[in-house]
């Protein structure tokens, strides 16, 4: 879980899954969106991959990006499990 918080502090990531909850994108469109290089979001898609926050389905030679959904629900019951399990009000 580390990994996932560690993606979620930097604010281009963050924009990089707001858009992918828009929709579904390559790595060209992303791009297109910053005013970065394209190494510069490869990078950032990587480490949003390693913490399984996006998912990508190769199409011929276009790669789609997509959110996992099923981590953020993760992150939600463990905050939820918490709160559930402490003390105070």
């Amino acid at each position: 879980m580390t990994n996932v918080f560690k993606a979620l502090s930097d604010p281009t990531r963050r924009k990089i899954l707001e858009m992918l909850k828009e929709r579904d994108m390559t790595a060209g469109e992303i791009a297109d969106a910053f005013s970065i290089g394209k190494p510069s979001i490869s990078h950032h898609l990587g480490l949003l991959k390693a913490a399984d926050l996006v998912e990508s389905v190769r199409e011929g030679q276009t790669i789609i990006y997509s959110l996992n959904t099923s981590v953020f629900q993760e992150i939600v019951a463990w905050i939820y499990g918490l709160k559930e399990s402490g003390g105070r009000e």
